[in-house]
Order: C-alpha cells, then structure tokens, then sequence
C-alpha cells in the first residue's frame, strides 16, 4: 500500500511517499518560509519525481499535533483536500510519536519526545524503544520544562532527548545524564509519519477524511486571550 505523509508542525516541513514500509522518496525543507507556500509544491514534485498520483496512494497521513497551530491546521488541510476527491483513507498522527519513530535504531532507550510549547511549558510524551518501534508509556500532554525534569531524572542516561524542545531541555536535563539526539534525527519528518501511520493502519486506526482533525492540547493563543479578557471583565 502507497501512503503519502506530510509533516508542517514546526519550522520544517517535509512531504514523503511509503509503500509497505520502505521508503520511496521525501522532500524536506527547514526555512521559515510558510507551510502554505512550501508544503503542496513539495507534494506536487515529489509526486512527478516518484510517477505517481493521488489516485495511487491507500492511505494519507499528518502530523495531526500537538505542534504550531497554524502549521498544524495547514497540514491538515492539506491532507483533507487531498484525500477528499477519492475518498482516501486518511491517518492522523501524534506529532510526538512521529518525533520517536526517529529513534527507532536506539534499541532499549528511553525517547523523551519534547516540542517547544512555548508560554513556559514544552508538549511531551515518552516512549520506550522495543524491538525496532517506540512503545508509547504514556499519552501527549503539556507541562514546564522543570516538572519533566523532575520526572525524568530517575530514568538518568538511558533517556534520549528529542525534537524541537530537546535544545531548551538539554541544559536542565545535562545533570542526570539524558542524552541530546543528533540534530539528524532528532526532528519530526514525514517519513516517521509514514511508518507510524503504516503501523496504525495495521491496527484499524484511520478515518474518513471530513473526520480527519487537528490536535492541539491546549487552546489557540486567540482563544486564550479572549478567555482571559472574558475573566477580567467578570472580576468585581
């Protein structure tokens, strides 16, 4: 089976093409161009390079979140408007497992999947790497850098850091041990999206495309602010 993935949930964005677990091709661009100028020109070439259509591919996977709102929504989008004219099944995949799925090789370590949450806190999630693929120890989730600290300390060297929080980390982290990932595989790719959609879609886990939603965690900023402007007229 084909599966196109796409990844726009941070700075890089990157598109790739899978077919039964081998990778065929994938474009990756780190610039801070705007995902909705760069992220279906990829596509677009990828696609003529690999002599494919969208009418080729079984399954359409994102990086559904948590990440950039506005990054995150563009490639969702983009992955609707593509599936939606053939009805592709669609895959919407943890951002944070994406980040893991990077460190597949690292066998017996502990992956602490980290992304920039900004407002003080990072968005995380840990895996354990068993027989080739991350096992997920517990669901995505928001939180400051010094209460995952706290928690990680116990698991010392073993515990690798990755993804585009992994630098804000390092420092806080250095003390017990944990490891900071090569900056090759320490980002979240369309290519780690594929293989986790790849193993999702095993286990019965997609969805039509108008059903196919962003993942936030937390709400917009926008919405945040009127939240807190609704509290304060509220005040007495």
């Amino acid at each position: 089976m084909l599966i196109l993935a796409l990844e726009s949930s941070a700075v890089a964005a990157s598109a790739a093409v899978m077919e039964d677990g081998r990778l065929l091709g994938e474009s990756y661009v780190n610039t801070r161009l705007t995902h909705s100028r760069t992220l279906m020109p990829m596509v677009k070439n990828l696609l003529l390079s690999l002599e494919k259509t969208v009418e080729d591919f079984g399954l359409m996977a994102i990086s559904a979140g948590p990440g950039s709102f506005t990054g995150v929504r563009i490639g969702v989008s983009c992955v609707k408007g593509l599936a939606f004219p053939n009805n592709t099944p669609c895959c919407g995949v943890s951002t944070l497992e994406a980040i893991a799925w990077g460190a597949a090789a690292l066998e017996g370590a502990k992956v602490c999947a980290v992304m920039d949450a900004r407002c003080g806190q990072v968005y995380q999630a840990m895996f354990s790497i068993e027989d080739g693929r991350p096992r997920r120890l517990y669901e995505d989730r928001a939180l400051s850098i010094e209460e995952l600290a706290a928690e990680c300390e116990p698991i010392g060297p073993s515990l690798v850091l990755m993804g585009d929080g992994a630098q804000l980390c390092q420092e806080t982290f250095r003390r017990f041990g944990a490891r900071l990932a090569p900056e090759a595989l320490r980002f979240q790719r369309a290519s780690s999206v594929a293989l986790a959609a790849f193993e999702l879609e095993k286990q019965g886990k997609t969805c039509t495309p108008d059903a196919l939603l962003p993942s936030y965690l937390r709400l917009p900023q926008a919405e945040r602010e009127l939240k807190k402007k609704e509290e304060r007229k509220r005040e007495p």
